[in-house]
């Protein structure tokens, strides 16, 4: 972990362009953010006005795939890609679903303005025996799954729910995602869960909605995180064949739907799709 003047000091020395995990935030209604994301944002905006509800999507779902899994029986909880802590973030919901607040995250990212705000924000509501967040890279698979073992918050030799949310739309497939995955799956104990979930192009409604996706992943290669958008069929492959708890892979607000899922009405609107998969015993 980073003390709290190293966290300002990244902090300070990341405005010269947006942050994906800012901008996400932006979108979310969180308030982790400044006015070169908000720019960049609302330009994303014009062009894809339904980006913030696609965002909120992912968010949502991230919430109830965590409370299915907490209520499966899962303690331990691995958060790659975890962004910036906000309303709803991992622990919050774990504990939530199981009162017994025995739940440990560890929460993982690269960017160091996004450690540096999990440093700041977690000081307020998190207990610190349990949840930590940690600076590794998704793409040194060795290195994180060391960190892993090293943060002594994760018993990996036990069940752990491996959420990858929000983040495989930013793994271009020449970066060899199929390799990264595998290597999780491969670390994770029989009985462990894989949560995955990224924005779709698929079936686009119409010519400019395809137009305007192709746009999107333009905007974004001018943040901190280039994009890459797949179908349901290409995203599938990453649960490595896994049994699929139910409803399988599906558009995210088609996964166990609550009041405030938006998009319930017509779910393939959403443009996220994700799913859980749970590790067979050997």
């Amino acid at each position: 972990m980073i003390d709290h003047d190293d966290a300002l000091r990244a902090v300070e020395g990341s405005l010269d362009r947006p942050s994906a995990a800012r901008v996400y935030d932006y979108f979310i209604g969180g308030d982790t953010h400044y006015a070169i994301d908000r720019v960049f944002a609302e330009k994303v905006r014009e062009r894809v006005p339904l980006i913030g509800d696609y965002c909120l999507t992912s968010r949502q779902f991230l919430g109830r795939a965590i409370r299915v899994c907490a209520e499966a029986g899962i303690q331990q909880f691995v958060d790659i890609g975890s962004g910036l802590p906000t309303a709803g973030n991992v622990h919050e919901v774990a504990d939530e679903a199981r009162p017994e607040r025995d739940t440990h995250v560890l929460y993982i990212d690269n960017e160091p303005i996004a450690l540096a705000h999990s440093t700041l924000l977690l000081a307020d509501t998190a207990d610190p025996e349990r949840h930590h967040a940690i600076a590794a890279d998704f793409f040194q698979p060795e290195d994180l799954w060391e960190r892993v073992h090293a943060s002594d918050i994760i018993d990996v030799r036990r069940p752990v729910a491996l959420v990858i949310n929000a983040v495989m739309h930013f793994v271009k497939d020449e970066q060899d995602p199929d390799a990264l995955l595998a290597f999780y799956r491969d670390q994770l104990a029989p009985g462990s869960l894989l949560v995955l979930s990224q924005m779709t192009n698929e079936n686009p409604a119409n010519e400019d909605e395809r137009q305007a996706l192709i746009d999107l992943l333009e905007y974004y290669e001018t943040t901190t995180n280039p994009g890459f958008l797949r179908t349901m069929t290409e995203f599938e492959r990453f649960f490595g064949g896994w049994p699929m708890l139910d409803p399988g892979l599906v558009y995210a607000p088609a996964f166990h739907p609550d009041k405030k899922t938006v998009f319930a009405h017509a779910p393939s609107e959403s443009r996220v799709i994700g799913g859980i998969a749970r590790k067979p015993a050997l």
